[in-house]
């Protein structure tokens, strides 16, 4: 590629051609240095003119009421333009699309929230609930939201920092050592402590066949689990009855994904492939996340072998602990929670069959 090519590329792109080619700390280099690196020469310290346009197209930012803001005139006679520079401090909130938003009262949108482009989204691997600041734009003429001009923090942590962190697949894994209280909202959850106890990390599979109540122990489960401090719940619904969208809602749970009944397998695997990497990114970051799938039955297997392998406890780090409902049990799982239709139908609420249920190692489980 040559020079003028590079020139007129933005700074994403180089850092894809940067991340590609192994060149170390280029997320810190001045784009002439970077432009340097990637055909081999040596730094002279010039820099490429400026673009009109912004380099990070749409990857500019806003400022919130908290922000800070510095301004001038570019002359006073007639100042025919002010020039403002800016910064936001908010909480991520990430679109269906990719792209996202900057909250300053998360959940709730306001007029002062910060677009963020899919571009810096993907290349900071933030999720919704990352707290972010950086300097922002204001909107161009066809722009409605001023825009995130770069992430300079993520959860107080330089972006830099966390960007060149360990991969996901490289983190250590260890056997779920602290046990989640489920309390005694229900003779089901009083069960499942008892018979297949969960930890921070588990990779568990609820299974049982029509009327168990497999769906049903999910949604109290993950009830159960929103309170615990610490912890985000993710429920994705796949392949779902649509008067089940009403009672998880009622439970508490706002799903993050609902594949309806008729979405192909296609549909409903790609739902739980984002839900599974978003909670992957938070877990990279140190975060405690479960993820509740209900369920894994239309999901193609490559993608249902996925989520359940993500499960992880990572030793003096975040923990992702994947709960699915599922016909039958998947393999690798260390929790399978099985239920008995008969006696449930009986009892009026799910029943743990105590001889095909049970934990890996449930006597490492310490109280959370």
């Amino acid at each position: 590629m040559s020079r003028e090519a590079l020139e007129g590329s933005t700074l994403s792109d180089l850092h894809s051609i940067a991340a590609e080619l192994d060149i170390d700390g280029y997320r810190r280099m001045r784009k002439g240095e970077l432009i340097a690196a990637i055909l081999g020469e040596e730094y002279t310290g010039e820099e490429p003119e400026p673009p009109a346009a912004d380099e990070e197209e749409q990857e500019g930012g806003e400022r919130p009421r908290r922000s800070r803001s510095r301004s001038r005139r570019s002359s006073r006679d007639g100042g025919r333009e002010e020039e403002t520079e800016s910064s936001v401090e908010g909480t991520v909130e990430v679109l269906d699309n990719g792209s996202g938003f900057v909250r300053l009262n998360p959940p709730d949108p306001s007029d002062g929230d910060v677009y963020i482009s899919a571009a810096q989204i993907r290349r900071c691997e933030l999720v919704s609930g990352d707290r972010v600041s950086g300097p922002v734009r204001s909107p161009r003429r066809s722009e409605r939201y001023p825009s995130l001009v770069r992430v300079e923090t993520i959860n107080d942590r330089p972006a830099d920092e966390v960007a060149d962190g360990t991969p996901y697949e490289k983190l250590g894994a260890a056997f779920p050592a602290v046990a989640f209280d489920l309390g005694s909202a229900s003779p089901a959850l009083a069960q499942v402590a008892e018979r297949a106890p969960i930890g921070r990390g588990s990779r568990v599979t609820v299974s049982g066949p029509f009327a168990s109540g497999r769906s049903s122990l999910l949604r109290d489960l993950a009830a159960a689990l929103a309170g615990a401090e610490g912890v985000e719940v993710t429920a994705v619904l796949t392949g779902s009855r649509p008067e089940e969208l009403a009672e998880w809602q009622a439970a508490g749970i706002e799903p993050a994904s609902v594949a309806a009944l008729g979405a192909s397998p296609e549909s409903q695997s790609q739902a739980v492939d984002r839900a599974v990497e978003a909670a992957r990114r938070a877990v990279s970051r140190g975060g405690h996340c479960v993820l509740v799938i209900d369920s894994l039955d239309g999901v193609g297997g490559a993608s249902a072998r996925r989520a359940l392998a993500a499960a992880r406890n990572v030793p003096d780090g975040g923990s992702l602990t994947v709960i699915a409902a599922t016909r039958e049990p998947l393999g690798g799982e260390t929790t399978v929670i099985v239920l008995d239709a008969e006696e449930g139908a009986k009892a009026g609420h799910p029943v743990v069959d105590a001889s095909r249920s049970a934990t890996l190692r449930a006597q490492a489980l310490g109280a959370g």
